[in-house]
């Protein structure tokens, strides 16, 4: 329930992940991308770069020189890695900022879920007191505690909205050229089809990401931060205590603020989460990979499945955020994926647009 998000539920450890795990190595599993010869069909809308689509190896290994960098949980639904085909499309070059959210929803007077209070009809059970409307607000806490449960560093914050990212006290003034967040999954849609857009399916996302290389560890190569440049805003310090902000951001940075990957797209690592249209599966790659063919445009599964929380149906969450970090969560490298429940806002979850040529 809204009120009970268990955000960063983890997927079960399956045995898949032991077994591709001792299979493959290095970047085996891995093949050349081939782009698509096609140039694009016209100038770019605004905002947006072209991404020519073509085959890819998708998903992640998890390794580094042969050894596991992440946990058996991260890996298993990233695994195994399988050849997919997606047409070319436009992508927005950023994620969807304050202002431009702003813009939509001064035209529509659209209300977000987290500004909408919940119902009695929808959760029977709770006090009225606590039928408020707000969302989930990412609390230091004031000393190291087990990252077994992501309740220690999460609180369901009343007024906490797009517009109050933190709480009623918090603003986006100032930070017009921030990645919206606290966007749940009905409000990107409805940002997408206002702006004659859609949302990226998981496939376009990766090919996108990748920015034209092959089985990278990171959207720009195999170094986290080559030459000592921070490539992307991630965690510093000891999480989730204390962000030192050592990339030069305590938190959400400006849209642009690090470099661009090869097809000329900003922050398709760290800084927010981004929503994509596929219900999530740990089993989504599996059962491509099983049919023994190039998959071409796949669209996702026809329904969600979290072991961690069946009842709960979930889409899926691509390219971390400003609190990944390698003491807990290191889904800023390339082709890993989370989820999220479909009412879920929290202050580091956004998301960017795609559109058919």
């Amino acid at each position: 329930m809204k009120l009970n998000l268990f955000f960063f539920a983890l997927a079960a450890s399956f045995s898949l992940a032991a077994s591709g795990l001792a299979e493959t190595g290095g970047h085996s599993a891995f093949a050349p991308t081939i782009p698509n010869t096609a140039k694009p069909p016209g100038p770019a809308p605004k905002g947006m770069v072209w991404i020519p689509g073509g085959e890819f190896s998708m998903g992640s290994e998890g390794m580094r020189n042969g050894e596991p960098c992440c946990s058996p949980a991260m890996v298993a639904d990233t695994l195994p890695v399988h050849r997919v085909r997606v047409d070319g499309f436009w992508m927005d070059a950023t994620d969807v900022t304050n202002a431009e959210f702003e813009k939509f929803v001064k035209a529509t007077g659209y209300r977000t879920v987290a500004e909408i209070p919940p119902t009695k009809e929808q959760f029977p059970t709770a006090l009225p007191e606590n039928l408020v409307a707000g969302s989930l607000v990412f609390t230091p806490t004031p000393g190291p505690v087990s990252l077994d449960s992501s309740y220690e560093w999460w609180r369901y914050v009343p007024g906490a909205n797009w517009r109050h990212p933190q709480g009623p006290q918090s603003d986006i003034k100032g930070r017009e050229n921030c990645p919206v967040v606290q966007v749940a999954y009905a409000d990107a849609l409805a940002y997408a089809k206002w702006a004659g857009k859609r949302l990226p399916t998981e496939a376009e996302w990766e090919f996108a990401q990748r920015g034209g290389l092959s089985g990278k560890l990171y959207a720009w190569g195999d170094e986290f931060r080559p030459g000592g440049k921070w490539m992307a805003n991630t965690y510093q310090g000891e999480f989730p205590v204390k962000d030192s902000g050592e990339d030069g951001f305590a938190g959400i940075a400006p849209v642009k603020s690090f470099p661009p990957n090869g097809y000329g797209l900003y922050d398709m690592a760290g800084n927010v989460w981004q929503w994509c249209s596929d219900w999530y599966r740990p089993d989504t790659y599996a059962t491509l990979a099983a049919k023994g063919e190039v998959a071409r445009n796949p669209q996702g599964p026809e329904s969600s499945y979290d072991p961690a929380e069946p009842g709960m149906p979930k889409r899926v969450h691509r390219g971390g955020s400003f609190l990944c970090t390698d003491q807990y969560c290191t889904r800023y490298m390339a082709g890993t994926r989370d989820k999220g429940d479909l009412d879920t806002s929290t202050n580091h979850l956004g998301f960017r647009c795609v559109m058919a040529p």
